[in-house]
């Protein structure tokens, strides 16, 4: 019996999944998932340090004549200390006198002769300054144990002298497909054959969330063929069909899980496109059979597939965000059950694809975001308020714009 959206997405975050850990050098980390909390093992910065090239004084010293005493350098071990009437030229990022209150930049001081400099009087205590720990204080926590590791992780680990960290392993996933009249994209397709896109799909998208994906092959129409290549993936984390899930007399699908003591956690969900969707799980291996249309597999999968994989993938996000916009133009749609509506975010507005049908395989090349209408929705009007849900960008425009934020 099919289930509300709000019931899938409580199923999915409450999964039992077990995540396994192994240590990567961090420039091999991007995009996963950290197994442990990482805490700082060295103040940034690890020392006072001037923030220009300039010259070291005494606050009360502004205004006056004072005499050049030393250079310091980026690196020198320097531990001088000022002495009144004095300075040292100073360098960015070297080590200022323990007793320095203020860094003057050198573009605001006169040079008097080669041993004398004169400040100016309107200096500022401790500024131009970078103070120790001011940035990054000692066991301060750096990154948090399920964060998924980017560029600006990498920043924090490189800057504590941490070479490899604990993450979770990539999940396993293995994509099948059954259906006598589909052909793989490398064979040849008769007339009445079309060629099977949604593996490469499954395929393509589940490699750009990170995650390790192997292609058995595909099914024939007959339960054998099915419970063959079912056998043979109950080693991964998640299997993911598609086709062979609605009623049909040729969908052998189910009927094959159900030989192999397959524990339906759902079967159908009430929404359009991609109701006859199930998730069941085999011992520690869960499948997902999506539908067999193209743009309702796709679409099933970016609304409730991501989520399992944000859950297998070890993050303790697996929850939609969105971002607020307008809809574009009226949308009037068939209100009586959730409806996904794919489309354009351009960064205000949002414009739904008119394409739309759940057959269709051009509609998410025009597309870079969903809504996902409520059951009671039957007009959008210009304007509306809506709630996107990117469905994967580089946020970038073909066209020049102003993204510079002004004040109102």
């Amino acid at each position: 019996m099919a289930i509300n959206m709000d019931e899938v997405i409580n199923i999915i975050n409450n999964l039992e999944i077990k995540t396994n850990f192994e240590i990567l050098p961090i420039e091999n980390s991007i995009g996963r998932i950290l197994a442990q909390t990482i805490k700082a093992k060295v103040c940034l910065p690890k020392f006072n340090n001037s923030a220009m090239d300039g010259y070291a004084v005494l606050y009360e010293d502004g205004g006056e004549i004072l005499e050049i005493k030393d250079t310091i350098f980026a690196g020198d071990d320097n531990k001088s200390l000022l002495e009144k009437g004095t300075t040292v030229k100073i360098m960015t990022g070297a080590p200022t006198p323990k007793n320095c209150t203020a860094v003057i930049p050198k573009e605001d001081c006169k040079i008097i002769n080669e041993t004398q400099v004169k400040i100016p009087t309107n200096i500022k205590k401790n500024q131009h300054i970078r103070f120790i720990g001011e940035d990054i204080n000692q066991d301060e926590i750096l990154i948090h144990k399920y964060d998924e590791i980017d560029f600006s992780k990498i920043t924090l680990l490189a800057s504590q002298g941490i070479s490899h960290i604990k993450v979770f392993k990539k999940p396993k996933i293995i994509v099948f497909a059954s259906g006598e009249e589909l052909k793989l994209h490398y064979e040849k397709a008769e007339d009445y054959q079309i060629f099977n896109s949604n593996t490469p799909t499954l395929i393509s998208r589940c490699l750009e969330l990170g995650c390790q994906v192997d292609f058995i092959g595909q099914a024939h129409d007959s339960i054998d063929s099915i419970k063959e290549l079912i056998e043979n993936s109950t080693d991964a984390d998640l299997i993911i069909t598609s086709g062979g899930v609605s009623v049909g007399d040729a969908d052998f699908t189910k009927d094959a899980f159900k030989e192999l003591n397959c524990e339906n956690i759902f079967d159908g969900i009430k929404i359009k496109p991609g109701k006859p969707t199930v998730l069941g799980k085999i011992k520690n291996t869960y499948i997902l059979n999506l539908p067999g249309n193209p743009l309702a597999s796709a679409l099933i999968f970016e609304l409730f597939g991501k989520l399992i994989i944000q859950k297998l993938l070890g993050s303790n996000r697996t929850y939609h965000n969105f971002i607020f916009a307008k809809i574009g133009e009226e949308l009037r749609n068939k209100k009586g059950r959730i409806t996904i509506i794919p489309g354009f975010f351009d960064g205000e507005y949002f414009i739904s694809e008119q394409k739309r049908s759940p057959g269709m395989v051009s509609t998410l090349s025009k597309c870079n975001s969903i809504i996902v209408l409520d059951e009671n929705v039957s007009l959008l009007k210009k304007d509306s308020p809506v709630k996107v849900l990117p469905i994967s960008w580089k946020f970038f425009e073909k066209y020049n714009k102003d993204f510079l934020t002004n004040e109102q």
